[in-house]
């Protein structure tokens, strides 16, 4: 018999939240046997990278926000100070967390997410392949998925 009834809320719970990661962590590994295989390994950890760019002063000029998991860099942030850009201070940041990911961590592929008025020609030019196109999100701009093979 199915019970129905519900009190359904809506509102921010960190407890519940890590419950529900737990348990859909629980649900994703027994159905996948690829997941299962990585419970308890080193490559089952999301591992932070940073990559920083500072300038003479050693102010920020730049920097890469991502981690690593199982086989893949995502790039999270990558900026460049407007003083700076042009100068190929964002290919040398994406290179060097690529080599990072690739000879220190064991990464084949990269992924990350731009919008249409940031820098999916930047990507492109370095390698990048769209396969994601979701055009007014939010409204009036298109956010890209691109990745890249590494290696």
């Amino acid at each position: 018999m199915v019970c129905r009834m519900f009190r359904i809320e809506a509102e921010v719970d960190k407890a519940r939240r890590d419950l529900l990661r737990s348990r859909l962590l629980e649900t994703n590994t027994a159905a996948s046997p690829v997941l299962a295989a990585l419970r308890g390994t080193p490559a089952e950890r999301e591992v932070p990278l940073h990559v920083w760019a500072l300038d003479v002063t050693g102010e920020l000029a730049g920097g890469l926000v991502g981690h690593t998991w199982t086989t893949w860099l995502h790039v999270t942030y990558l900026w460049v100070d407007e003083r700076h850009r042009g100068s190929g201070l964002g290919s040398r940041l994406l290179a060097e967390a690529e080599r990072i990911a690739h000879r220190d961590r064991g990464c084949r592929s990269a992924r990350l997410e731009t919008w249409d008025f940031q820098a999916p020609g930047f990507y492109r030019k370095q390698g990048y392949e769209v396969v994601c196109v979701i055009p007014d999100y939010p409204p009036g701009i298109t956010e890209y998925t691109l990745t890249k093979r590494l290696g």
